[in-house]
């Protein structure tokens, strides 16, 4: 379980990582879903709320040359991220778009407890939908 929740945690941040597959495997190994789908959704959350963490960090260098992004940038970012909302954070869950969507929730100062809530329906909405399609699919394999 300890591998499951590391592999989790890096896998919400910017590093790759394959925890659906490493899920899929101990579900057939015959861990008890629940825990897996707590520990899945534990380190993934952590993970991702690294990423709101580096967001709020990184807003401190918004005025240094080599920041990544332009004020005009930051605004653009800004007007969408307060367009779209917090809500936006239920597709922290999607590979390639997720990572920033939680960066940005800490650039632009979201609450944590409302980026804990949002971030923790998407992961855990993912690991039961992975659970559920194993337990149909994978079964017979097992």
């Amino acid at each position: 379980m300890l591998s499951l929740f590391l592999v989790a945690l890096a896998s919400a941040t910017l590093l790759p990582g394959g925890s659906e597959i490493w899920l899929a495997r101990l579900w057939c190994l015959g861990e008890p879903v629940v825990w897996l789908w707590v520990v899945a959704t534990s380190g993934n959350t952590l993970g991702s709320l690294t990423n709101v963490w580096l967001g709020r960090y990184a807003r401190r260098f918004q005025h240094r040359r080599w920041f990544p992004a332009t004020p005009e940038g930051l605004d653009r970012a800004e007007r969408w991220y307060h367009r779209l909302g917090e809500v936006s954070l239920l597709l922290s869950w999607l590979p390639v778009v997720g990572d920033p969507l939680t960066v940005l929730a800490g650039v632009f100062r979201l609450p944590w407890w409302r980026a804990v809530l949002w971030i923790m329906i998407a992961k855990g909405g993912r690991y039961a939908v992975v659970l559920v399609l194993a337990h149909h699919w994978l079964a017979p394999l097992c």
